[in-house]
């Protein structure tokens, strides 16, 4: 069935009404006015404020209750989900972190973990590119600090012969 004018503006009062009482965002309440105001059907508005008190029988007070969509919220109304974690950026932390109980041994696996794992986040969008960096600054310092006791090695030996 079509929806009319009055039919939306009702829809909008149960929004304004859920948005007063702390039950919608400030963000969510505006899609679904907007949503509401572009509906083109009853079902349209049914769904937009199925989630609400007193929502599907607002709709059409004078006309016989409309049978309210039993389906979830659709996913435009939720906060989306947070993107998973990538695991060698993961992995390239515990790296980082472990090289100071494996003196260092592990800071190479860390910077290659490191460095596949921020190219990944790039690409894909995953979430992780701090725990990629840990690992990162961790496996260059160990990778650093090896370098200057082989160096002092190095020069030691020199010095000595």
């Amino acid at each position: 069935m079509l929806a009319s004018h009055a039919d939306r503006e009702r829809a909008v009062d149960v929004l304004r009404a859920g948005f007063a009482e702390g039950r919608l965002q400030q963000a969510e309440f505006e899609r679904r006015v907007g949503r509401a105001y572009e509906a083109r059907t009853v079902a349209e508005l049914s769904l937009l404020i199925a989630d609400l008190p007193q929502g599907p029988v607002a709709i059409q007070p004078s006309a016989p209750p409309v049978q309210a969509y039993s389906a979830p919220v659709p996913r435009t109304f939720m906060p989306a989900p947070p993107p998973p974690t990538n695991g060698k950026a993961v992995g390239s932390m515990v790296c980082g972190v472990l090289t100071t109980m494996t003196m260092g041994l592990t800071g190479v696996p860390a910077v290659i973990l490191g460095h596949t794992a921020r190219a990944e986040i790039r690409r894909t969008g995953e979430g992780g590119d701090g725990f990629a960096m840990a690992g990162l600054v961790l496996g260059w310092l160990s990778v650093a600090g090896w370098a200057v006791i082989l160096a002092i090695l190095f020069l030691a030996a020199v010095a000595g012969s």
